[in-house]
């Protein structure tokens, strides 16, 4: 076995953005792996260390050479290989070839079973280790992709990287490896943080690299995040309470942006706390990432936490310069803020003709429209009084009033969220202020739902009437397209109809289809609504499939055309809880029905002559009646697990029928009549499910 010693491979650069080092850091555990692998050079566990201007693998226990290789591979008979005159068939140049020798080569030896065969042989002699990894290390840095990023170049060569590579260090064991890429080429040290350990720093071996690095004031992310969380800790628990705010996205941006993190706490003027707290926030996150600090009662306060990368005696002059910063950023939305309020909404309304909602659709101004003729019809079928229509008319008509407004145009973040405020301000009712702020959830599967009845069906008459359009102008979502979110919004149609069991979906898909009609756009309702309807089933048979329900119960459900969310999936619950709890019975009746279904004509119809019948065929034929009657007292009652209860009532009579009765007669009128009992029993299951999905297994 060979030696093994640990390699690192460090890639200094100019300050990288954070969402390429990221996917940087993500992809070069895997190349340097696999690089390792093909090249035949034994390694343990591979780790990735990362500031803003570096991106470094440590990779332990590398072979110092690979293995010596002997192959020998047993081929086909030699009788095959070989012909009468002694030259190689095709079976043998292929099997020479697949070996990576000539044909000439393969040896003819007799095998333990008595036969001779033709072997291959190849030895592999050991390699230093050094000069793969000088090729491998080249080709590593060459690999690593930057979507969404442009490559830079830099010196004499082509070769480029997500910004210009200033130094590489490259080691197994105390060893440099000789690396060069684009006029750089490697060496034993790296760099120190900027401002507290400028210059070179000797890396003596990848075990001491970490330790250098800290000593040099650079710490690794996991390092970095750990100090930022305790530092911010500790800020909450000096404000008694407070909290910090810190996205996800915003925080691990911040991460990526310092090499030795310290904390500082900033504040602005009270002045700003009137302006709404939403936009501050922005405009402190996304503008110049610091984090909101929020009191003990979470109302948002005057302070902010900056995370420096300077050096720490110089604390008061970077809170001093992020002060001025974050004062001439919050001027600026508080003057957005009080010019929107200048404006009526109804006049922002009148404004959305000027905004494209899509090319063939029209503008933001008719699409409003069209919601405010779909969210009252929403809210009738929720049951609401005429103020409560009156409300989500008004809500419809003022929810994109902001789009056009001057804070949203900058935050567009905060679509809805600043009309809810400026409805506020000009006095508009709660409710509707809610809606407008609340309409464009949910945005993802799982988020909260508006609060209110008016903002439900604002937010559905939104989300449909896109729908509903795509579908019209024949631009439904692909597997690789949906730029208008189409499938996010079935989602949150359905989220929001769960909680809204009597409003009809296929009514309100139909009254969608009018308002698009009567705005004059061409199309075949009939079709448009056939194929909205089947998308909202597709999405409904997902949802079904997350909640465990069985594939072969979702079609058969699905069959029956129930588009009502809360209903199918009632439904659905309903017929797999009754084959779990009772498995034999139901597949008993799946296989009836299928042979009823098999076996019956339905041009026969299903009105039965009972003058005919004999004692098994009357006693079907009354549990068919009562069946029926169950069965459509059960669905209109919503009572789905009473009409599955119905139908396990006709096992028995169905099994005697078939048991005592021929129903192929020969006397036609015989026949006839026994088949048209077996569609009046096919009948029962048909409002349920289709039950002859369930005889396949």
């Amino acid at each position: 076995m060979a030696q093994t010693k640990d390699f690192l491979l460090e890639i200094g650069t100019e300050e990288m953005p954070s969402a390429p080092l990221m996917n940087a850091c993500k992809q070069l555990p895997k190349l340097v792996s696999s690089a390792l692998d093909e090249a035949g050079l034994s390694h343990g566990a591979v780790r990735v260390v990362s500031s803003p201007r570096r991106l470094a693998a440590i990779v332990s226990d590398v072979a110092c050479a690979t293995e010596e290789i002997h192959e020998v591979k047993r081929g086909p008979a030699a009788n095959i290989a070989f012909d009468a005159d002694g030259k190689p068939t095709r079976a043998a140049m292929g099997f020479a070839r697949k070996f990576g020798i000539d044909a000439s080569q393969l040896a003819k030896r007799q095998d333990t079973d008595g036969r001779v065969y033709v072997f291959a042989e190849r030895s592999v002699p050991s390699k230093p280790a050094m000069p793969i990894l000088s090729t491998l290390s080249h080709d590593v840095i060459a690999n690593i992709q930057w979507p969404n990023y442009r490559s830079q170049r830099w010196g004499s060569e082509h070769e480029s990287f997500v910004r210009p590579i200033r130094w590489i260090c490259a080691l197994l064991g105390s060893d440099v490896v000789d690396v060069h890429y684009a006029d750089v080429t490697s060496s034993n040290t790296t760099r120190g943080h900027r401002v507290l350990s400028p210059g070179d720093h000797v890396g003596p071996s990848p075990a001491d690299y970490e330790r250098v690095l800290e000593e040099a004031h650079v710490l690794d992310a996991g390092r970095r995040a750990q100090i930022i969380r305790q530092q911010i800790a500790q800020v909450e628990q000096e404000r008694g309470g407070a909290h910090v705010d810190t996205p996800k996205r915003t925080f691990d941006e911040v991460v990526n942006l310092c090499e030795w993190p310290t904390v500082l706490v900033g504040s602005f003027d009270e002045e700003f706390l009137d302006v709404p707290h939403e936009i501050i926030c922005e405009s402190m996150l996304s503008n110049q990432r610091y984090f909101p600090i929020y009191d003990a009662q979470g109302q948002l306060t005057r302070e902010f936490v900056v995370v420096s990368n300077a050096d720490p005696a110089y604390s008061a002059t970077v809170v001093d310069g992020n002060e001025r910063v974050v004062r001439a950023r919050l001027d600026d939305a508080k003057f957005f803020y009080e010019e929107d309020l200048k404006v009526p909404m109804d006049d922002f309304v009148e404004r959305l003709s000027q905004v494209t909602f899509q090319e063939k659709l029209g503008t933001m101004r008719q699409k409003v429209a069209r919601m405010e003729e779909l969210a009252p019809e929403v809210m009738r079928e929720a049951g609401g009084s005429d103020a409560d229509v009156q409300l989500a008319q008004r809500a419809a008509h003022l929810a994109k009033a902001d789009l056009v407004s001057q804070a949203v145009v900058e935050f567009t973040n905060q679509q809805g969220v600043m009309g809810g405020y400026y409805a506020k301000a000009a006095g508009e009712p709660q409710e509707v202020c809610d809606a407008i702020r609340e309409h464009y959830r949910p945005r993802f599967a799982g988020d909260e739902l508006p609060s209110n009845t008016v903002g439900k069906a604002v937010a559905i008459a939104d989300k449909l009437d896109t729908i509903c359009g795509m579908f019209a102008i024949d631009e439904p979502p692909t597997g690789s397209s949906d730029p208008f979110a189409v499938r996010r919004s079935a989602i949150g149609v359905i989220a929001m109809l769960r909680t809204l069991p009597q409003v009809s979906l296929g009514a309100l898909i139909g009254a969608s289809l009018d308002a698009y009609a009567r705005q004059g756009l061409d199309f075949d309702a009939a079709e448009v609504s056939a194929a909205v309807r089947k998308f909202f089933l597709g999405r409904l048979a997902t949802i079904a499939k997350d909640e465990k329900i069985s594939p072969d119960t979702i079609e058969a459900v699905s069959a029956v055309g129930v588009v009502d969310p809360d209903e199918f999936l009632a439904r659905a619950h309903a017929l797999e809880d009754a084959r779990a709890n009772e498995p034999e019975l139901f597949d008993d009746l799946a296989t009836a029905y299928a042979r009823a279904a098999h076996l019956g004509d339905a041009k026969l119809g299903s009105n039965v002559d009972e003058s005919m019948l004999g004692d098994a065929e009357r006693a079907l034929l009354q549990a068919c009646v009562q069946g029926q009657q169950k069965v459509a007292q059960a669905l209109q009652d919503g009572e789905y697990s009473a009409a599955c209860s119905a139908l396990a009532d006709l096992r028995e009579p169905i099994d005697h029928f078939f048991d005592d009765v021929l129903v192929m007669d020969d006397d036609t009128k015989v026949r006839e009549n026994r088949l048209r009992l077996l569609n009046k029993f096919a009948d029962v299951f048909a409002g349920v499910a289709d039950f002859a999905v369930l005889s396949r297994k």
